[in-house]
């Protein structure tokens, strides 16, 4: 297990005072891609990510060769991304809600590792890749057997063994000739994962639910995000008008670093995992 001497010097520094800081208060977590860098899941934005044009959700809705180029790529990334296993990182978030210090995670993540992990209260801002729903009907579908009617539907689909992933389970496909869009079963509507797109906004009662977390908390704890979405800001936001410690792990600079408490330029796995460590019981 990563202890803070494993850190270096500036970074274990850092830990000891955020652990100064977090002692005997509640805290909220904001994560962002960052968390899962150390689980095979890449960062938009991080250190020597490449640059990327997700779709937006105009693009989506609008031109059905966008949706066809979303599916295949979505398809032939969805084995390799359902696959990634939670990180010590996640671990850790979970292990510090089992022992009533943090009171939930609210994620930007649509992988669902906090769950996996053991967390109980997660809040996934942007959606989860779990589900897919149809825009005309409502009908819900799990994204599994989503996936095993493209296949059914698309048998000469094969997944190539080395995909560059993108952080949404994304990979831009060589080709989408002849490739069948699957449709919702009970009324042949249109079908979009259950995830925000760019350019959407996120649903009011889900970022209500993030902002009830932060406002029952003592301190909000953010890891792995740049902070360059409009909610993460927005959640700072709310920490800093109750006055309440803020403390960023992250690698590189975030759009609030001005605005810590404490900034640690870390990798989330080794932060985090000295945080449980170090933090009283």
């Amino acid at each position: 297990m990563t202890t803070v001497t494993q850190l270096d010097a500036e970074a274990a520094a850092m830990v000891e005072l955020a652990v100064a800081t977090l002692a005997g208060r509640k805290i909220a977590v904001l994560t962002g891609a960052g968390v899962s860098t150390d689980s095979g899941i890449p960062d938009y934005r991080g250190h020597g990510a490449p640059v990327r044009t997700p779709m937006t959700a105009q693009q989506f809705l609008a031109d059905e060769a966008a949706r066809r180029r979303y599916w295949v790529g979505s398809h032939l990334g969805w084995k390799a991304f359902s696959a990634a296993n939670p990180n010590g990182g996640h671990e850790a978030l979970a292990t510090l809600e089992a022992r009533r210090i943090v009171a939930g995670v609210i994620t930007q993540n649509v992988d669902g590792l906090h769950l996996r992990a053991g967390s109980s209260r997660v809040v996934e801002l942007h959606g989860t890749m779990r589900r897919v729903f149809c825009t005309h009907c409502g009908q819900v579908f799990d994204r599994r057997d989503i996936a095993a009617r493209v296949e059914a539907d698309n048998p000469w689909i094969t997944v190539p063994e080395n995909i560059e992933l993108a952080p949404d389970g994304d990979v831009l496909p060589q080709s989408t000739d002849g490739f069948v869009v699957p449709v919702c079963s009970v009324c042949s509507g249109m079908l979009k994962p259950d995830v925000v797109f760019f350019g959407e906004y996120i649903p009011v009662e889900r970022f209500r639910d993030a902002e009830a977390l932060v406002r029952a908390s003592d301190a909000l704890l953010i890891a792995g995000s740049s902070l360059v979405v409009n909610s993460g800001i927005r959640l700072v936001e709310r920490a800093r008008r109750r006055k309440i410690p803020v403390v960023i792990v992250n690698r590189g600079t975030t759009r609030a670093d001005a605005r810590a408490t404490v900034k640690i330029d870390a990798g989330t796995t080794e932060v985090l995992t000295s945080l449980v460590e170090s933090l009283p019981r």
